[in-house]
């Protein structure tokens, strides 16, 4: 069986989406060193993010969407968060079952902890990039995200 040819556009994304694997493992590690003093992790900062992020109030299901992660993983990190008064559930008026996860005032305090720490190490790592290279790469990965996430099936819904 012959083995399908890529565009060049094709090799040259197979590259980028390797080093990105690459990329995220090594932000995953880095971010949970930075944050380790608040008790977090990179996962549950980016929970925490995630709510503080958001207009108002939203179930675990919606909050996964946007982070474009599973429900059951975000679910245990809201309990777990839960568990350590970050975060509160409150009544949910549109659903019944499917709760409204809220921040208390200590998970804001932490996340803006975090967001602290967060702004020079960012900054460290942008030194000696051009910022319309960071836009550029930006939109690179916008993009292709839109492609996937329009490929998908309708994702579960409260």
């Amino acid at each position: 069986m012959a083995e399908a040819e890529r565009t060049a556009a094709g090799s040259a994304l197979t590259a980028l989406v390797l080093d990105l694997f690459r990329l995220n493992n090594r932000m995953l590690t880095s971010g949970d060193k930075l944050v380790a003093s608040l008790g977090l992790t990179s996962a549950r900062w980016h929970v925490l993010g995630t709510i503080a992020a958001s207009e108002r109030p939203q179930p675990v299901a919606w909050l996964a969407r946007d982070m474009g992660a599973n429900r059951q993983n975000v679910q245990r990190i809201v309990n777990d968060l839960e568990k350590e008064g970050l975060v509160a559930f409150a009544a949910n008026p549109h659903h019944r079952r499917a709760q409204l996860v809220v921040l208390t005032e200590k998970g804001r305090d932490t996340q803006k902890a975090a967001m602290r720490l967060q702004a020079p190490w960012a900054s460290g790592l942008a030194e000696g990039l051009e910022v319309v290279e960071i836009e550029t790469t930006h939109r690179v990965i916008k993009t292709l995200l839109h492609k996937l996430e329009g490929s998908e099936e309708v994702g579960e819904e409260a």
